[in-house]
């Protein structure tokens, strides 16, 4: 912790719950749900034999162990039924307690926070009560088993003095219903460009593509490509690329009776299929003075990432869609909470170990970018990288930092940067803002202080970060007092 000066921890640490699960279909031996001489068809069958009070007494035993850690278990249970039987024998005559207990045995709990919680990000609530006090919505990276991730949300309050509260936190995670996403062309574009395929080929396929469209209008413009065409090498790969793109955009809905804190945004493509990281999220205020809250994260196969961005307006209702350019190559694009002189900006680390900034005509495309801030320090020696969306202040944008030393050493750090030109650093701290503390160094990664974001109430800095990639804690810190304290470096 930086000596000079004083940062306030609020007492608020958050922990793990891995009693907090999620009922998943489940297919035995990770077997394939059809017709035929099936596991799922021989265990259909097992069951059809089974007497009624055989089946009565197993759901009882079912209900008790199980309906008080999920929502509506057995809506779940008829759902993930009606996904075995419509694909094994739809024929077949089950009772209502039999088909229960299908489902039952075609579900799984999965805990969605298993490992760790981690890279929290912090932005205003859309509902404000016209209190002093601010109300706000943090995001959460959950790691469960086998490293998988999803992103989840808790709610709070922080006072005009600077006391944080946390809302109470839900008890039954909700998925949210996965719905069709739109697409944006200038992003197929430029993803394509970025992949070497030639102009002429990208114009041919897609160039009459309206800017916005969906899967039955890229289905039917890809359809109408002849056979012979869509077969050639280059024109065959072009379009495999167009469809895995495409494969990217998707929107998730949540009933609004489900506390936000319930609401978990859980991987839905193959782009994501290990897990959806480091959320950064921003409240945008558009030229119109329309707010959207946006964030970018990182989709992980398991060998490979990519850059995505979630929309919404009242986390409820979120638009996911892939991000282009090169400076999305690597981790942490921080999106600005506004336009500068006309352009969205966003802080990038596109060469893996230093600060850049890129700029954008649509939130989507980020085709350029340029150098900000290296390493000078020992403590930030390996590589650098930003803590989240940038905060504007009377004296600069200001920026918390994340740097890497020795003993793969996580720390946070703060630039000030010039408003109008937000290349140019102001000031800057010489010393770490936080660092790893004893009592909190260890954890799913020792030695790791991490931020994705932090906003402004007042004179404040509302600043939650994770500590060893386990657990969280919440500072505050005088914004005044954080930029008398950076060193002047023009």
């Amino acid at each position: 912790m930086n000596q000079d000066l004083r940062i306030t921890d609020t007492g608020i640490d958050l922990f793990p719950n891995p009693s907090l699960v999620t009922a998943r279909f489940f297919a035995p031996g990770r077997q394939e749900i059809r017709p035929g001489n099936t596991r799922a068809a021989r265990v259909l069958k097992r069951i059809h034999e089974l007497n009624e009070a055989a089946v009565s007494e197993a759901l009882q035993d079912i209900d008790s162990r199980f309906s008080n850690r999920h929502r509506d278990l057995h809506g779940i249970f008829n759902r993930h039924a009606e996904q075995v039987i419509s694909q094994v024998d739809p024929s077949i005559q089950l009772t209502p307690e039999q088909r229960l207990f299908v489902g039952a045995l075609f579900t799984r709990e999965y805990s969605i926070q298993a490992s760790a919680i981690c890279n929290p990000s912090v932005v205003l609530h859309p509902i404000q009560d016209g209190s002093d006090e601010a109300r706000f919505i943090m995001s959460l990276r959950y790691i469960g088993g086998e490293h998988f991730s999803t992103i989840g949300f808790r709610e709070g309050r922080v006072t005009s003095s600077g006391a944080v509260t946390m809302d109470e936190v839900g008890v039954f995670p909700q998925m949210g219903s996965q719905l069709p996403g739109t697409h944006h062309r200038s992003v197929f574009e430029a993803s394509l460009a970025f992949q070497d395929h030639h102009p002429d080929d990208i114009s041919f396929v897609i160039g009459v593509l309206p800017e916005h469209f969906d899967d039955s209008t890229l289905n039917a413009h890809l359809g109408k490509i002849s056979p012979e065409v869509a077969a050639q090498p280059q024109m065959s790969a072009l379009i495999g690329k167009i469809r895995n793109l495409a494969s990217r955009s998707y929107s998730v809905e949540f009933e609004r009776d489900i506390s936000i804190s319930d609401r978990v945004l859980w991987p839905a493509t193959s782009a994501e299929r290990h897990g959806m990281e480091d959320a950064r999220f921003v409240r945008l205020v558009d030229d119109n003075s329309e707010v959207t809250y946006y964030a970018s994260y990182t989709a992980y196969t398991g060998e490979n990432i990519s850059q995505q961005l979630i929309e919404t307006k009242d986390f409820a209702t979120f638009e996911i869609s892939p991000l282009a350019g090169s400076a999305t190559t690597g981790k942490g694009l921080a999106l600005f909470p506004r336009k500068i002189n006309g352009q969205y900006v966003a802080m990038s680390r596109s060469d893996q170990e230093t600060n850049t900034i890129a700029y954008s005509d649509d939130l989507r495309c980020w085709k350029h970018h340029q150098h900000v801030q290296s390493a000078v320090d020992p403590w930030e020696i390996i590589q650098l990288g930003n803590g989240g969306s940038p905060i504007e202040t009377e004296a600069g944008w200001l920026l918390i930092t994340h740097a890497v030393g020795a003993m793969r050493t996580y720390s946070l750090g703060a630039i000030l940067l010039d408003i109008d030109q937000p290349h140019r650093i102001l000031a800057r701290l010489t010393q770490p803002l936080l660092s790893p503390s004893n009592d909190r160094r260890d954890g799913y990664v020792p030695n790791v202080v991490y931020s994705c974001g932090a906003f402004a109430h007042n004179d404040r800095l509302v600043l939650p970060y994770g500590n060893a990639d386990y657990s969280l804690s919440i500072a505050t810190i005088s914004i005044n007092q954080l930029i008398k304290t950076m060193q002047k470096t023009s």
